[in-house]
């Protein structure tokens, strides 16, 4: 069984190596500290030069023929099943999942890369009529060159592959910089995978580094055409600030503050379950989690009784043990700044009906009651096992509750009327919303995104087409053509 701690931080230009920083960077199990890997960090030379390998790669990787694409990527599903348990180890050892979170985490990507396997085929033109006689115009869906992708610490390998496999897929390089929380799950095991299917050497690049070391050249590189990032709105904005400033194509998916509504008339078994997966899965460490619950006041108590029942009997602890549900968060910053937050909740008056204990880098379950959608902890975006109550009395209260924050990901409305939940959804700000289900979805043939805070753009299926092909037209005059002055 493959062990991809022993994978070298940089794959660049087809070669494993160091970088040529004197930064050592550290990577640690959140759990119990364990170094896993020390990496020499990347430098501006070496991101110039996965770069540059990746636009050399890309001029003949565009041409090569579609079943040849796609094979590499049938092949990489293939590795990926036959290493199955050496993922689910890393990711248990460098995330800090839980089995349940690592499992979860590689079918999203096998599905990712299957989707992925078809963009080959699907790169289709168009013949357009033309006003002028004679005219034949032809528009040809093509790749934008070169992807800069940047991925985050919660689901690295599939917030990775997201981006990755459908700009591989269109016929692009790509150069990819993995948090540096989760080098290996993020990136060298991403490279490694893809090595082992066949892609051409050159064409995907990772560099481990830290923002200390390249600044913003990862993004104003002039090879780059389009960047594709997730993480945190405040990051976001500034990488969108810094790509429209050198006309790059920018794709963000950023935080959320995702609302999960219980209605009158709602299921209240299943809405409890959907409710906790919604805020407890990864530690609730992901962008869509349901940090909000709003329940309507005739099932308030009912919910929050069966609610705090199993919140009461998740397993806190080992990320290895078979029965944990909440493990550590990715380092001690998070923790910090989770207990800061929660005592602002203290102080602005919300009631933490439950409040489990710190216990290194794992913070248990917190449930707040008594909660105004203009508190802090209401609008902030908790990525952690913390969870906001609010009760509502009817649609409008519901409709301003949700809406009454900066962010809009995702969502779900609980109802037995899902006409009734349609039309609420209609009118909440947000890029996703799902009834009788969790805020916690994301499928590869369906648009993906947020509005307001939480991004710009959508991923998966044809909006990832969109993404990182551009159209080029090519127009054929096959009859003389008559100039007005000639």
């Amino acid at each position: 069984m493959i062990n991809f701690r022993t994978l070298p931080g940089q794959y660049i230009n087809g070669e494993w190596r160091d970088g040529n920083s004197s930064l050592v960077m550290e990577n640690k199990n959140p759990y119990n500290g364990e170094i896993l890997a020390t990496y020499r960090a990347a430098n501006i030379d070496d991101l110039n030069a996965a770069y540059i390998s990746a636009q050399t790669a890309q001029k003949q990787w565009e041409k090569t023929n579609p079943v040849v694409k796609r094979g590499v990527f049938e092949r990489a599903v293939a590795y990926i099943e036959e290493n199955h348990e050496a993922i689910v180890d890393i990711i248990i050892d460098e995330i800090g999942g839980t089995r349940l979170k690592a499992e979860f985490e590689i079918d999203l990507v096998k599905n990712m890369i299957k989707e992925a396997s078809t963009f080959p085929m699907r790169m289709n033109g168009t013949i357009l009529p033309s006003p002028i006689d004679g005219k034949e115009n032809r528009v040809y869906r093509v790749p934008v060159g070169v992807v800069g992708v940047i991925s985050p610490f919660n689901f690295p390998f599939f917030l990775s592959m997201k981006s990755v496999a459908p700009a591989l897929a269109t016929g692009n390089g790509v150069v990819l910089k993995p948090h540096e929380h989760t080098p290996i799950t993020g990136g060298t095991m991403i490279a490694k995978i893809y090595e082992e299917a066949g892609l051409p050497k050159g064409l995907l690049n990772v560099v481990t580094t830290e923002i200390s070391e390249i600044g913003d050249t990862f993004v104003e590189h002039p090879v780059p055409r389009a960047i594709s990032f997730t993480g945190s709105s405040q990051v976001g904005r500034h990488i969108g600030e810094v790509a429209g400033r050198n006309l790059k194509e920018v794709h963000l998916e950023l935080g959320g503050n995702s609302a999960l509504v219980v209605l009158d008339d709602a299921d209240i078994d299943l809405a409890v379950s959907a409710a906790v997966f919604s805020r407890f899965t990864h530690q609730g460490q992901i962008c869509m989690s349901a940090n909000r619950l709003i329940i309507h006041e005739k099932v308030y108590d009912e919910f929050l009784e069966k609610y705090l029942a199993k919140v009461s009997s998740l397993t806190c602890g080992d990320p290895r043990k078979p029965e944990t549900i909440i493990g550590p968060l990715i380092n001690e910053r998070q923790v910090r700044n989770t207990v800061a937050l929660i005592e602002k909740g203290i102080a602005e008056g919300a009631t933490p009906i439950l409040r489990g204990n710190v216990v290194g880098n794992i913070i248990e379950p917190v449930v707040f009651t008594n909660v105004t959608p203009d508190m802090t902890i209401a609008k902030k975006e908790f990525f952690a096992p913390v969870v906001c109550i609010m009760k509502v009395s009817n649609d409008e209260e519901v409709l301003e509750f949700v809406n009454k924050t900066p962010y809009g990901l995702s969502g779900a409305i609980h109802t037995r009327d899902v006409e009734h939940g349609a039309e609420l959804a209609k009118q909440m700000d947000t890029g996703m919303i799902h009834i009788n289900d969790g805020t916690i979805n994301d499928e590869p043939n369906v648009a993906f995104g947020g509005v307001k805070n939480s991004g710009v753009g959508r991923l998966n299926g044809e909006w990832s087409l969109d993404a990182f092909t551009t159209c080029k037209w090519i127009s054929i005059q096959h009859t003389k053509r008559a100039y007005p002055y000639s």
